[in-house]
């Protein structure tokens, strides 16, 4: 297995998890942009956003769902917090498994990147 965030997942890598079920992990990110920087993964393996299918539409709303939940219990929902889905390269994303940066905690600007 090489994908990294299926590796964490299986335990043959150590990761900090903030919150677990049977179709979601959320972990701390290792190189936080935020006081608060969590990342948002499914634990079945979906490479990019444009390997999505019909049948995901609910995992991907349980991701977003999620985040705001974790939001809430971190203390960063009402001052407000930034949930990014990267795709490809270009975009910024370096590990190829979906997954939902949830980033708050301080002022962001607009536009990113």
């Amino acid at each position: 297995m090489s994908c990294l965030f299926c590796r964490i997942i299986a335990g043959e890598v150590p990761g900090t998890f903030l919150y677990q079920d049977d179709r979601l992990v959320v972990l701390q990110d290792v190189n936080p942009q935020a006081p608060l920087h969590a990342l948002v993964i499914p634990r079945r393996h979906i490479a990019t956003l444009n390997d999505l299918g019909p049948e995901d539409d609910g995992l991907v709303g349980e991701m977003v769902r999620r985040a705001a939940i974790v939001a809430r219990e971190q203390g960063v929902a009402e001052s407000g917090f930034r949930a990014v889905l990267n795709c490809n390269r270009e975009a910024g994303q370096t590990v190829f498994h979906i997954h939902l940066h949830l980033i708050g905690g301080r002022p962001m600007a607009w536009p990113p990147g």
